[in-house]
Formats: structure tokens, sequence, C-alpha cells
């Protein structure tokens, strides 16, 4: 009997899983192969002649069948890269996606990395204090304290599952000092004494239009947590909340950096500026896509006085 060896299974599971509906079927092979062997995928096709032993074969079999049945390969292998570091994934919870990455490095390109970058030699906290609404796995939180040394997050979510494995992720990078996972609806948990001091709000929300849900790709639709995309009627229910909670939250001069829809970008931009942000600027995903707004909260006192004259969103 001829022996299934890792070059073997590859071309095996490539066919077989691009038969029953995956789009990337080279993807999803070599992901499901390269977790079971423990091997990168370079790795892979330099030991394409390898014997897989009895165990690995078991579990590669599982996985196939979970994967033809279009679950995602993250929560088979429960893990995903995103940007610089490793993100634990379990069902029930948000993958993290490169859409989310873009948002990220909006978020990061207007952070100063260097207390005095600021051009104030009198600066002395080396604190920057940013929220991440709805964190879901905590991978925006997570990043950004990986990738600026200065970054003091607070990170919420209304989902207990979500709540626990940010602050997995946080404690396995070994951020856990400087990212605090609060369970909580949007903003509402966090300490009163912050409210105004915070430099940033980051969020990835719910933001997919309600009619929109039933044509996602299979995987989307059947497997990841409806109440993490569902945005409403017009995909802005829980946009309207974080935007009026941030011009509370946010120092004056800080920003708001928020993903959303690519069909809703510009009502979201009018709806920020109407609210008393200073000005809305919109940044798109990798496919060239509007996905990413980026509100400045104004340095004087006129957010207030939106904000007291009851302007609403």
């Amino acid at each position: 009997m001829e022996a299934w060896t890792i070059g073997r299974m590859l071309s095996w599971m490539e066919g077989y899983l691009a038969e029953h509906g995956d789009a990337d079927a080279r993807t999803s092979t070599r992901w499901l192969v390269s977790d079971v062997v423990g091997m990168s995928f370079m790795q892979l096709y330099l030991n394409l002649d390898r014997p897989l032993d009895a165990e690995e074969l078991a579990r590669l079999k599982v996985f196939v069948r979970w994967r033809a049945a279009g679950e995602p390969v993250q929560y088979i292998v429960g893990k995903t890269a995103f940007r610089h570091i490793d993100v634990i994934v379990r069902e029930g919870v948000l993958i993290p996606r490169p859409e989310t990455e873009v948002l990220v490095s909006e978020a990061l390109g207007r952070l100063p990395r260097d207390k005095h970058a600021s051009g104030d030699a009198a600066c002395d906290d080396p604190d920057l204090l940013i929220a991440d609404l709805c964190t879901g796995s905590g991978c925006v939180a997570c990043s950004i304290a990986y990738e600026n040394p200065r970054a003091r997050l607070v990170a919420t979510d209304i989902d207990p599952g979500c709540v626990r494995l940010a602050r997995d992720n946080a404690a396995a990078l070994g951020l856990d000092a400087r990212v605090q996972v609060v369970e909580c609806d949007l903003g509402e948990g966090v300490d009163a004494a912050l409210m105004g001091a915070f430099d940033a709000v980051v969020s990835n929300p719910p933001y997919v239009p309600t009619a929109v849900l039933a044509g996602l790709d299979r995987e989307v639709r059947d497997f990841e947590p409806h109440l993490a995309l569902d945005g409403g009627r017009d995909g802005l229910d829980v946009f309207r909340r974080i935007a009026q909670w941030s011009l509370a939250a946010l120092k004056p001069g800080g920003f708001l950096a928020i993903e959303l829809h690519e069909t809703t970008l510009d009502a979201a931009a009018q709806a920020a500026l109407s609210a008393g942000f200073a000005d809305a600027e919109v940044a798109r995903d990798l496919n060239g896509l509007p996905r990413i707004l980026v509100a400045r909260k104004p340095a004087d006192d006129a957010a207030s006085r939106a904000e007291g004259d009851g302007t609403a969103l």
C-alpha cells in the first residue's frame, strides 16, 4: 500500500477541498497540514517524502471533514496571524481579518511613538491611553500595545467568551500589564475617572447592514457570531453609540478610528462631523474599498458645545 507522505496528502487534500467548495483549497491545505506536522510552509516542501504517522493521519482526517463542511481554518487550528503577532482564535469570536490590520495601521500612524515626538520637551508621561471597544479576540488592542511601547489600552466587549479570549491573548503575548480587558457594553464599564483622558478610541464593531448578512460567504454566515457582525438596518447602529461615547472619552485633539462597511463610510463621516468631530477622513482597505473612518475631536471646546446643544448622530 502506498504510504501517505506529506506530498501525497497535500495533493489529495487540495483536490478534495476544491471539490467541496473551498475557494482557496491550496492555502487551506497547507495551513492544516502545517499545523498537524508542526512545520512551516517552506518546510513542508522540503519534506514532501516524509511519511505521516497514524496520529497525524487521524487528525488530518478530522480537519478535512470540518473544512469541507465550511468551518474556517482559523477555528480548526485555533490561531491566526495578525500583523506582527499570532492570535489565539476560538469559535464564537470573530476571526481577525486583513481589513482590521488597516485599522491598526491607521491608529498607529497617528500615535506618537516617542514621548517627545510632540515637540514638548517637558513631557515626562510615557503613556498613551487608548480604548478598544468591541475588542473580540483582542487582536487590535494587543497589536497596538505590541507595536507602540507607550500604549496602554482599555479593551471592552459585552461577550464573556470574547473577554476571556482577549485576556488570554494579552497574557500569551506578555501584554496583560498594558492591556486591561473589561466585560461591558461598549464604554459603560470604563472607569469614569478616565473619561476625557483618552488619546484614541479604536473599534471594529458589528457593522454589516442586516440585509447584507444573508449574502456573506458561507463560512462567515454559518460559523462566525452574528452578534459581532450585524450593524442594524444601515450598518451604523453601534457606530452611532461609539461616536457619542468617544466625544466624551477623548481628550481635545484625540481621535476615533473605526472599521465600517464599505457602503456606509460617507454617511458615517457626515454623521461624525454633524455630531461635533472636527474632521473625518476615510481610509481604504487592501482591496481599495472605503473601510476606516478616522474622526478627530476638536482641540478646543467645540465638541463640548456640540454635545451640550443636543446634536445627535
